[in-house]
């Protein structure tokens, strides 16, 4: 299982919801974590390897010290407030970031790995990786929020690194 990086059209499909948390699911989940923390990486969403499941893993505390990681079964958010801009890349998206607008505030609701409802509130950095991971299971990637001259830009880039290759 391996990181697909963009253009890959599994990118861009929208994920399918889980209806069983089963092994299968669980072993997904241990993978997902084990490539995240690989990578390294604070968050990873299952289109990302390929597997078009409702699922992201993401480290709780990004920022502070030790791993805090977690799991959102078909996550939705269902408050937003205010705005942050925020310097986002992306594990599928390589050699690039950009400033993208999200919002600073949060709540997500979704199911833990034990079947478990959630409702999880966030800010900052949090608030802005939940929101990037949920995207990617819609098809939407960071690169899709920022200026169409700067996609451009990059697109050009990964054409001509495909060409020195």
């Amino acid at each position: 299982m391996d990181i697909r990086t963009y253009p890959d059209p599994v990118l861009k499909a929208h994920a399918k919801p889980v209806e069983n948390i089963d092994g299968e699911l669980q072993g997904l989940i241990d993978r997902m974590l084990e490539i995240m923390y690989g990578a390294p990486g604070i968050g990873l969403a299952a289109n990302q390897v390929g597997v078009l499941k409702r699922v992201i893993v993401f480290d709780k505390s990004p920022r502070e010290e030790g791993r805090d990681p977690a799991v959102l079964i078909n996550p939705e958010i269902v408050v937003g407030e205010d705005t942050i801009r925020w310097e986002e890349a992306c594990l599928s998206v390589v050699d690039f970031s950009a400033e993208v607008v999200r919002r600073a505030q949060v709540t997500v609701r979704g199911f833990d790995r034990y079947e478990k409802p959630v409702d999880m509130e966030a800010e900052e950095l949090l608030a802005v990786c939940l929101q990037h991971e949920i995207d990617h299971l819609n098809g939407t990637l960071f690169i899709d929020h920022i200026s169409s001259l700067k996609r451009a830009l990059y697109k050009k880039k990964l054409k001509k690194r495909e060409k020195e290759t």
